[in-house]
């Protein structure tokens, strides 16, 4: 092969490698996020508050994880906002009822 192609494979493979990189990052962060934010809402009484927005976080950050366990990073990420959407109206649910 010529030395042009090897050069485009190479800059090809660097490009795809790093776009990986940061699906996963990017994945893990909003998963940490959902997390925390699902946890400051059971802290606060969400399961019996707001028990539909505690459910829906519950479960979207769930399918989170399996979306993750199967490298699919984009999916993980986008439930894992939702399941943080979630926990974040719950959270005001909980404050309108105290």
């Amino acid at each position: 092969m010529s030395r042009r192609i090897w050069v485009l494979l190479l800059v090809l493979a660097f490009f795809s490698l790093s776009l990986s990189g940061c699906f996963y990052d990017k994945a893990m962060k909003a998963m940490n996020a959902a997390g925390k934010s699902l946890s400051d809402l059971k802290a606060q009484g969400g399961e019996k508050l707001a028990t539909y927005e505690y459910c829906s976080a519950e479960k979207l950050l769930e399918i989170a994880k399996q979306e993750a366990a199967e490298s699919d990073w984009s999916h993980a990420r986008s439930f894992a906002d939702r399941s943080r959407a979630a926990s974040e109206a719950g959270l005001s649910e909980v404050q309108k009822k105290k």
